[in-house]
């Protein structure tokens, strides 16, 4: 593993001789512009597996992106090379549709001690709700980012993340209204601790989410991927466009169903992905991602 040769795959060519935030913020938001957010492997018959060197083969060498396991343990290893004091945290995402977070973790985010401060890093939850940028670990205070408006709030020793959502403007709305806006709403993304883990106590939810029946990820094929001012996103056969406060705060949003035939141009185009074996897309669950 080289650090040079991601540095090429994330297309980085500024300075990381310092571990500082301005470098730590500059090479996170590199890794989320080339590096998306997938479990496409799931639906190609390949195995995810928790191995650092196998993540770094997928993720660097084979130009594929990943989930959480996968996006974050690699960027621990590339903050840990550069001198950052990194830990592992594990989280459990909020399932609004039941309007409860899981029993388990489900989740892999990392801490990051700098100059006195503590920040989250999070290069792998993806779609709208991911960060653009570090957050710094403070309570109850806004912290916006081009995504939206992003807060933790503690509560007894657990934190939580909430974003900000804009309204919507729907181009092309498939029922008779032109365009759609939803009202501004607060959403919860995940709760987690400050406690240390160990990539090891991953392992049970690592397989837990590419086999269980019920899992988000099993019954949805999910690519997507940070632009200069949005995200794109393949879920199933739906191709989402989104550019970030296109105009008084509001989100334009472009929405555009594929054949079978397009996906994988779509996947060479939109994502820079290329894949080894069929994919077989599903989206089954009406679990909602943005």
């Amino acid at each position: 593993m080289d650090i040079k040769e991601y540095f090429a795959r994330i297309s980085y060519r500024g300075s990381h001789n310092k571990p500082d935030l301005a470098t730590m913020s500059d090479i996170f938001q590199h890794h989320i512009q080339a590096v998306p957010f997938e479990n496409l492997s799931i639906h190609c018959g390949e195995r995810i597996e928790l191995d650092l060197e196998a993540t770094y083969n997928k993720i660097v060498r084979k130009k594929r992106g990943g989930w959480c396991m996968e996006n974050n343990y690699l960027l621990s290893w590339v903050l840990k090379t550069l001198g950052y004091d990194v830990t592992l945290l594990a989280a459990r995402v909020y399932v609004p549709e039941l309007d409860a977070y899981p029993d388990e973790i489900d989740h892999l985010l990392l801490q990051v001690g700098l100059d006195g401060k503590s920040y989250i890093v999070d290069g792998g939850f993806g779609m709208a709700y991911q960060l653009w940028q570090p957050m710094e670990l403070i309570s109850g205070t806004d912290q916006p980012q081009t995504p939206g408006v992003f807060r933790f709030q503690e509560e007894s020793g657990i934190w939580y993340l909430e974003k900000v959502k804009r309204k919507q403007w729907v181009l092309n709305q498939s029922d008779s209204a032109s365009h759609s806006v939803e009202n501004e709403s607060c959403r919860r993304v995940y709760l987690f601790t400050l406690q240390p883990r160990d990539i090891e106590e991953f392992r049970g939810c690592n397989a837990h989410l590419q086999t269980a029946p019920d899992s988000l990820f099993v019954t949805k094929s999910i690519c997507s991927l940070q632009t200069a001012d949005g995200i794109r996103a393949l879920v199933g056969w739906k191709l989402t466009e989104i550019k970030y406060n296109y105009r008084d705060n509001m989100d334009l949003v472009e929405i555009r169903i594929l054949a079978d035939e397009e996906m994988e141009e779509t996947l060479k185009e939109k994502f820079n992905i290329t894949l080894d074996k069929k994919f077989v897309p599903v989206n089954k669950s009406r679990l909602s991602l943005f």
